[in-house]
C-alpha cells in the first residue's frame, strides 16, 4: 500500500531525527557504521519499522539490532521531543543487509565483465 504524501514526509523526517539520536548514543553495539536504511510508519502512527545496516563483522548488525530494541523506549521520548509530536510510534528495529546484498550483486557483474572478451 502506497504512503500517502504526507506520510512519506513524515518518515523521511523520521529518519532524519533517527539518524541523529542513534548517533548519539553511547553504546558501542551501535556506535561504528550504523546506517538507518528506510523507515516504514503505519498510518495511524502506532509503530514504525526501521531498517538498519552496520557495515563490520556478520553478527554486528545484530547486535546493533538487539540493543536498539532494548533502546526503543529512549529513541521513542527523544523523537517525540525533537520532532514535537504527540503520539510517537513504538519503534522496531530490522536487520536489512541491501548494502551487503548490492556489494554481492556487483561483485557478480563485474566477474561477467571479466569473462566477456
Amino acid at each position: 500500500m502506497p504512503q500517502s504524501k504526507n506520510m512519506a514526509r513524515l518518515a523521511e523526517d523520521m529518519k532524519r531525527e533517527l539518524i541523529d539520536v542513534v548517533g548519539a548514543m553511547k553504546d558501542p553495539r551501535v556506535q561504528g557504521f550504523l546506517t538507518v536504511m528506510r523507515v516504514e510508519v503505519a498510518p495511524d502512527l502506532s509503530s514504525a519499522k526501521v531498517h538498519i545496516s552496520r557495515m563490520g563483522a556478520p553478527d554486528a548488525t545484530a547486535e546493533a539490532v538487539g540493543a536498539l530494541n532494548r533502546a526503543a523506549g529512549h529513541v521513542r521520548s527523544e523523537i517525540a521531543k525533537r520532532m514535537h509530536i504527540r503520539k510517537a510510534p513504538e519503534f522496531r528495529f530490522i536487520a536489512d543487509d541491501g548494502a551487503k546484498y548490492a556489494t554481492h550483486i556487483n561483485e557478480l557483474i563485474a566477474g561477467l565483465e571479466q569473462e566477456q572478451p
